[in-house]
């Protein structure tokens, strides 16, 4: 799993709030200085304004971009375990693929700015929630299946490696073979390889001819070895074969299935070419689809952030319209419930009697919700705010 490389709060709180210790104070200025001592980067989330429905239009909403949100962000972090895939894990070059827009994705979110052109505000929210997820999720599928497709080519290379480099009871035998190692052209007798073990090299010698019957005497020769095994070929009446072949097996010999051919031989002297020059094009093909596609979700996820809490702070504050959205960037990923803590104890006011703090600044819950947070969920909060965790 790839480590988080930025950690954010994404906070929206009614224009006219006040941090309760300080009712004079602007609220920028007070998340600028106080809030973590001041070790928090703070920058304006622009958010356009949207059509607006019916109430229960924005509730049923509201479930659905959480849905989606969770979606993809789960799409997001499908993509970089590709990419770490693909770049054996080096962080380096997973971090100098997260580029959104030919931005960084830091850089990105920071200076976050709706995509008019793109997705058009004249829409309804449920149009533009259709058109972000649609697209994501396409993108989505598209590179789950990509990589599928590599990673059946890369099992495909590794076997072909596999022929070329294992021992003789496995490996490929188009380059150690040759047409006088076999009887070819005749209607009875066939010739048989078999990969024998070192140390049961004088037991195959003494009984080979004796396993079935016509086998032709001292037709056993050694073609090849390696360090484990000797690859000895052998002749006999095609009609025996069959047994022949059980009786090796039995005795912990290996017989190799290979009838000489010329058309065969070339097929797997191609096979590994073939395989790596497919596992190549494959691989150029899925990075680039991967990183096309984390800029293309992630940008989605983004504007569905925009939306979201678009629809949450028309919820929770009403209308017209009237808050300000403000992206926090956290030291560190562990500061997070801290940050909260702080926050709700300066703005735990905003949700009225059903929100009390305690000493430690964590909010109590009574159970008098008002009346949209009885709409929603147990974590209902005060005020909007989401966690953004960038990978």
């Amino acid at each position: 799993m790839s480590e988080s490389i930025a950690n954010y709060l994404l906070l929206s709180l009614p224009s006219k709030a006040a941090p309760e210790s300080s009712p004079s104070s602007d609220v920028s200025e007070w998340l600028e200085r106080s809030l973590l001592n001041g070790k928090t980067s703070l920058t304006k989330f622009s958010i356009p304004s949207f059509k607006i429905g019916t109430l229960d239009q924005l509730v049923l909403q509201s479930e659905e971009l959480q849905k989606i949100d969770e979606q993809l962000a789960g799409s997001v972090g499908k993509v970089v375990e590709v990419l770490a895939s693909l770049y054996d894990n080096d962080q380096q070059l997973i971090n100098l693929s997260k580029k959104v827009d030919d931005k960084s994705v830091i850089d990105y979110l920071e200076h976050f700015q709706w995509k008019s052109n793109k997705f058009r505000v004249d829409k309804s929210i449920k149009e533009l929630i259709s058109a972000l997820s649609n697209e994501a999720f396409q993108l989505d599928n598209d590179v789950r299946n990509a990589f599928t497709s590599y990673n059946t080519a890369k099992s495909n290379l590794s076997a072909a490696e596999r022929k070329q480099t294992g021992d003789l009871s496995v490996r490929s035998l188009h380059d150690i073979v040759s047409p006088s190692d076999f009887v070819l052209g005749s209607d009875h007798l066939q010739t048989i390889l078999v990969a024998v073990p070192k140390s049961l090299q004088k037991e195959f010698l003494n009984n080979y001819e004796s396993l079935v019957p016509m086998v032709v005497p001292r037709s056993a020769k050694v073609v090849s070895e390696d360090n484990e095994y000797y690859l000895y070929n052998t002749t006999l009446f095609k009609k025996y074969i069959p047994d022949f072949l059980q009786a090796l097996r039995e005795r912990k010999f290996v017989p190799r299935d290979f009838v000489y051919s010329e058309d065969v031989l070339n097929e797997m002297r191609k096979e590994h070419e073939v395989a790596a020059q497919t596992e190549h094009r494959l691989k150029n093909e899925l990075v680039r689809l991967a990183r096309a596609a984390y800029s293309d979700i992630t940008s989605n996820w983004f504007h569905l952030k925009a939306i979201r809490i678009f629809v949450e702070s028309v919820l929770r504050y009403g209308l017209p319209p009237d808050f300000q959205t403000t992206l926090i960037k956290l030291p560190s990923a562990k500061s997070n419930e801290k940050a909260k803590q702080e926050l709700f104890h300066e703005f735990g006011y905003l949700g009225g009697n059903a929100f009390s703090v305690d000493k430690k600044g964590k909010v109590q819950k009574d159970s008098s919700l008002n009346e949209y947070a009885s709409l929603v969920d147990t974590e209902y909060e005060p005020f909007v705010i989401y966690d953004i965790e960038i990978k």
